[in-house]
């Protein structure tokens, strides 16, 4: 049977090193089938937070040889005879120990966007097709966070003092194009979430499991309108003549 050499991060907060397993490979397996195979057989305290195992819950991420993954979606077959295979907890967020981080931040920004505000006298909703296939894209995040882990502004430059990150430019997306919502998050965009820190590399899209287009049809998209509320001055004109709508 084929086996595999897994360099693991064992450690916490105050610091750790790489750790070397040898797994026997077996048809059909992935990455998390692996580290499961380590805590049964090597390493029962190796921490790693799992649950689904079906690429749904977001739990599993890691950065295996660099590139943040899920690591229940990451098959073994893919990697060389004899490469080695480094797993490790993503980078963007504090480790709580060996594999796990803390994403409790991103919790804590999503609470700041305004939620659903539908109309208060609108008694029958009318929504097209059209209207619900722009939308559906981005419900499908399973919040796995590998977005915010890849983005320069907070992987590189720890902005999570100012930038909301991709996850959550998707869900504002979500909200101001639907066709009911009522709400203008506009001002949050550009002065809290500060959207013009992302300079649309398409990164974030890259590392999505669900394939979701953050880039071209979430980040893009507001972006134009923000330019549009505070900086297009043809814009401004039109509004203060005909008044603004979403």
């Amino acid at each position: 049977m084929r086996k595999a050499t897994l360099k693991v991060f064992r450690g916490d907060k105050n610091g750790g090193d790489y750790t070397k397993y040898e797994v026997p490979v077996e048809e059909g397996m992935v990455v998390l089938d692996a580290i499961h195979y380590i805590q049964a057989k090597d390493a029962p305290d190796l921490a790693v937070r799992w649950n689904c195992k079906a690429a749904k819950c977001g739990s599993c991420s890691a950065e295996v040889n660099g590139k943040p993954s899920l690591m229940c979606k990451t098959r073994m077959d893919r990697f060389e005879d004899g490469e080695e295979i480094q797993v490790q907890p993503v980078k963007t967020f504090p480790i709580i120990k060996d594999l796990v981080t803390d994403v409790s931040w991103n919790y804590e920004v999503n609470k700041k966007i305004k939620g659903f505000s539908p109309p208060q006298d609108d008694n029958e909703w009318i929504i097209y097709q059209e209207d619900i296939d722009r939308v559906q894209e981005f419900r499908k995040c399973i919040e796995c966070f590998l977005c915010q882990d890849v983005c320069h502004v907070l992987r590189d430059h720890d902005r999570k003092d100012a930038f909301m990150g991709p996850r959550f430019l998707v869900r504002t997306a979500g909200l101001e194009m639907h066709p009911k919502d009522t709400a203008n998050r506009m001002k949050y965009l550009k002065d809290e979430g500060h959207i013009g820190f992302c300079n649309i590399t398409k990164c974030c899209s890259e590392v999505c499991p669900e394939d979701i287009h953050i880039t071209d049809n979430a980040i893009i998209p507001l972006k134009e309108r923000v330019v549009d509320e505070f900086y297009d001055p043809v814009a401004k004109i039109f509004k203060s003549i005909f008044g603004g709508k979403k």
